[in-house]
Order: C-alpha cells, then structure tokens, then sequence
C-alpha cells in the first residue's frame, strides 16, 4: 500500500483514471463511429477534459447548494440527485461534442454518450476499488503511524 496525503492522493486518482478513461474511451468510440483512432484520441481527450472541468465545477456549486440548504448528510435521495445532476449536465456537455466531430445527429450521439455512461459507472467502482486497496490516506495506513 501507498499512503498519499489527500491532496496528492486526489492528484494521482485523476490522472490515473484519466489517463485510461482516454484511453478506453477512445477503443470503445472507434467502435461506435467506425473512425479511425486518431479522430476518437481527440473527442475522448475532449470529453475527459470537459468530465473533469465539469466536474469540479458541478462539485463547487453542488457544495454550495448543500451549505444553502443546510444539508449536513448526503442521503440516499441526495446521492441520487447528485449523480443524476452530473451525469445530466455531463450529457447536455458531450452530445455537441459527438454531433460536430463525427457529424451525427441527436440521437446517434446520445446512444454514444449512453454506451460510454455505462462502461463509466463499471470502470469508476473497480478502478476505484482497485485505487482503494493501493493508495490510502495517512488514517488507513495502520504501518504510517
């Protein structure tokens, strides 16, 4: 086990689960638009940089609504909100995306979006998962003391 500060562990958790959400992400929309490699490379290096942008920018405003309305426990309902919120916007961020690149309308985009929500929500539990039993926080480690 690796044990990272939070800020360090957050740090290498984006940019490892980046890195191969490119990568996969660009295998998985060759297949969908029947392109070449180098033309998904670029809409997955797009999308991800768009999910992480979107994400903390979701995240920032999220929090402050939760402030707000004074919300000190993220309940079942509000995980739920929160995950739909996300992954809606992320959808309204990404179909223009697909349609300009690969010149395809709504509905073809939003069938690769979908596909691509799917393996997402597979990949983030077992990379997670994995990232989990790798890199812990100093109060995990029970040899960091």
């Amino acid at each position: 086990m690796i044990t990272l500060s939070p800020f360090k562990r957050r740090l290498v958790y984006v940019g490892v689960f980046e890195t191969f959400a490119i990568i996969f992400s660009t295998g998985i929309l060759m297949l969908l638009s029947k392109s070449a490699a180098q033309d998904s490379l670029a809409v997955a290096v797009m999308v991800s940089v768009a999910a992480v942008v979107w994400n903390y920018v979701f995240n920032t405003a999220f929090e402050a609504w939760e402030r707000k309305q004074q919300i000190m426990q993220r309940t079942l309902r509000i995980r739920c909100l929160h995950a739909t919120a996300f992954e809606g916007g992320l959808i309204l961020i990404c179909l223009p995306i697909y349609m300009l690149w690969y010149q395809v309308g709504v509905w073809k985009a939003f069938t690769m979006e979908l596909t691509l929500l799917v393996f997402f929500l597979v990949y983030t539990f077992f990379f997670t998962l994995l990232f989990d039993k790798i890199f812990t926080l100093p109060h995990q480690n029970p040899c960091a003391a």
